[in-house]
C-alpha cells in the first residue's frame, strides 16, 4: 500500500523549509548580537585615549583623539543604550507593519530583501565607518533606524512559513525546537565577533553582514513559503479531514495514488476561495492577542536586555576580558534552546500553554535573584545563567513562535494563514516596543543605581508578565480540571 505522493515529499519539504527559516533568521540575529558584544570596544574607541586605560599614549593628541565622540565612558555607554532603544522602537513599527506586507506580498521577497539589506547597513555602521574613520553620532541612529525597519521583515515572515507547513498537532514541541534559532544566532555572534575582535570591531560586523547577505541569496533561491508552491494542499484543508491531522482517513480510497499528484499544482489553487488578508484591529481583537502582546511586552524587554547588556556587564562588573565574556554569555542561550524545547513539548501534552509559561516565569523570578548575587566565578556564573536562560528564553521563545502561531491559526479565522504574518508582527511588535522602552531604562538604572538594582527591575518586569497572562492561566487550568473529572467519570 502506498502512501499518495503529496504525502511522501510533505518531511523532506518541511525540512527544508524549516532549515531555511531556521537559518535566516539566526544570521538576523547573529548580527544583532554582534553589536552586544562589541560595546566594549566601541566605547573605548569613542571615548579619549586619557580615559582608556587600555589604549597608549599616542601624539599629536588631536589626530589620534580625533575619533571621541563623548568625554567620559559614561556618555559612551548611555548612548549604546540610546541605540539599543531606536533600534529596537524602529524594529517594533516595522514589525506592526511588516506582518501586514507579509500577508500580502511574497514572504520569501520580503525575507530575503530584509536579510540583504540589513547586511548592508550593518556593514555601513560598523566597518565602513570605521575604515573611513567617519564618527557621528546622528549618522549613528540614522542608521540603527533603518536596520530595525529591515530587521523586522524577519520574525513575521518566519513563523508565517512555519505556520504554512507545520499543524497544531506537536506545534509547541516542534516550534521551541525551531524558535531556537534566535538563541542559535546569539551563540553564531557571539563566536564569530569573539574570533575577530582582536582585529578590530570593525571585522566583526564586516564578518557577520557578510555572511547575513550570503544568507539572504540562499532564501531567495531555496525558500518555499507554503506546501501549495510544490503542488500540495494547504494546512487550512486540515479542518476539513485533510491529509495532516486526520488520523481516521483512509491512506487508500477509490482514486489511483498517482492521480493525487496530478490534481494538486500551483496552477490549480482557486483563488475565488483564498482566504482574505484580515486587518491589523481585526487580529488585535482575537481572542488572548492583546493579553499575550502585553505580557510579551514585559518579558521581551527581560530577555533583550541580557541579549544586548550581558558581555558589557560581565566584562564592565567582574573585569573579565570581553572576548570571554562573548564566550561566557552563549551559556544564556544554550538555557533558551533547551528551555524552548521542553517547555513546548510539555504544552504539547498538556496541550495548553498558560500554566506552563506560569510555572517557568515563578522559577524565573528566583533564578534572576539567585544570578543577581553570583560570585565571580566563570563555572558558577555560568550554570546560574543556564538556569536563567532556561526560565527566562524559554517561555519567550514559546510567545514568540507557537503561541503566535496559534493565535493566528485559531477558528475565529479558519485557519487562514493570511492571518499569520499579522499576528505575530502585533505581538512581537508589541514586545520590541516593551524591549526598546527596557533598554534605555537599564543603562539608566545601572548608572544611578547600580546592577543590583536593575536585576530587582527584571524581577518586576517577570512578575507583570505572569500577571498580564493571569486570565489565561485560570482559563486553562479550569480547563484541565475540568477535562480531568470528565476522564474520571468515563473510567
Amino acid at each position: 500500500m502506498a502512501l499518495p505522493g503529496s504525502l511522501r515529499r510533505q518531511p523532506a519539504n518541511r525540512g527544508l523549509v524549516s532549515h531555511c527559516t531556521h537559518l535566516s533568521y539566526s544570521l538576523l540575529h547573529a548580527s544583532r548580537k554582534t553589536f552586544s558584544n562589541v560595546k566594549v570596544s566601541i566605547s573605548n574607541q569613542w571615548t579619549p585615549s586619557c580615559l582608556n586605560s587600555t589604549a597608549p599614549e599616542l601624539w599629536p593628541y588631536e589626530l589620534w583623539n580625533s575619533s571621541h565622540l563623548f568625554p567620559n565612558a559614561e556618555e559612551a555607554t548611555l548612548f549604546l543604550g540610546t541605540l539599543d532603544t531606536i533600534f529596537l522602537f524602529s524594529y517594533a513599527v516595522g514589525l506592526f507593519v511588516s506582518g501586514i506586507v507579509g500577508d500580502r506580498l511574497n514572504l520569501r521577497w520580503v525575507l530575503s530583501f530584509g536579510m540583504c539589506s540589513s547586511a548592508l547597513v550593518v556593514f555601513f555602521f560598523g566597518t565602513l565607518t570605521e575604515w573611513l574613520h567617519f564618527y557621528n553620532k546622528w549618522f549613528y541612529c540614522c542608521l540603527w533606524v533603518v536596520n530595525g525597519l529591515l530587521q523586522s521583515t524577519g520574525w513575521p515572515c518566519v513563523v508565517a512559513v512555519m505556520g504554512n507547513w507545520f499543524g497544531k498537532a506537536g506545534r509547541g514541541f516542534v516550534f521551541g525546537l525551531w524558535s531556537a534559532c534566535a538563541s542559535v544566532g546569539n551563540i553564531l555572534g557571539a563566536f564569530l565577533a569573539s574570533c575577530v575582535l582582536k582585529y578590530g570591531y570593525e571585522y566583526a560586523f564586516l564578518v557577520t553582514a557578510s555572511v547575513q547577505f550570503a544568507g539572504g541569496v540562499i532564501v531567495f533561491f531555496g525558500l518555499l513559503t507554503s506546501p501549495k508552491e510544490v503542488g500540495l494542499p494547504e494546512l487550512g484543508a486540515d479542518e476539513d479531514g485533510g491529509v495532516e491531522e486526520d488520523a481516521n482517513r483512509p491512506l487508500m480510497g477509490d482514486d489511483d495514488a498517482d492521480d493525487d499528484d496530478r490534481n494538486y499544482s500551483i496552477q490549480a489553487a482557486d483563488t475565488d476561495n483564498q482566504p482574505k488578508a484580515i486587518g491589523f484591529f481585526q487580529a488585535c481583537c482575537l481572542p488572548g492577542v492583546v493579553l499575550y502582546s502585553l505580557s510579551y511586552a514585559c518579558l521581551k524587554l527581560v530577555n533583550y536586555s541580557f541579549f544586548f547588556w550581558l558581555p558589557f556587564y560581565l566584562s564592565n562588573n567582574f573585569g573579565w576580558k570581553e572576548a570571554e565574556a562573548d564566550q561566557l554569555s552563549i551559556w544564556y542561550d544554550v538555557g533558551g534552546i533547551i528551555g524552548g524545547t521542553i517547555q513546548g513539548l510539555i504544552s504539547d501534552v498538556l496541550q495548553k500553554r498558560a500554566p506552563v509559561l506560569a510555572v517557568s516565569l515563578l522559577f524565573a523570578v528566583g533564578s534572576l535573584f539567585g544570578y543577581s548575587r553570583s560570585p565571580n566565578s566563570k563555572p558558577i556564573n555560568a550554570v546560574i545563567m543556564t538556569i536563567t536562560g532556561f526560565f527566562i528564553g524559554g517561555p519567550s521563545n514559546m510567545i514568540s513562535s507557537a503561541i503566535s502561531a496559534d493565535l493566528g491559526r485559531q477558528d475565529v479565522v479558519k485557519g487562514s494563514s493570511e492571518a499569520l504574518a499579522t499576528v505575530t508582527g502585533i505581538v512581537d511588535g508589541t514586545g520590541s516596543i516593551g524591549a526598546a522602552v527596557g533598554q534605555y531604562l537599564v543603562s539608566l538604572i545601572q548608572e544611578n543605581l547600580g546592577w543590583m538594582w536593575v536585576f530587582y527591575f527584571f524581577i518586576l518586569m517577570t512578575s507583570s508578565t505572569i500577571l498580564f497572562i493571569s486570565p489565561l492561566i485560570v482559563r486553562e487550568i479550569r480547563l484541565l480540571l475540568h477535562e480531568r473529572r470528565l476522564r474520571m467519570l468515563a473510567e
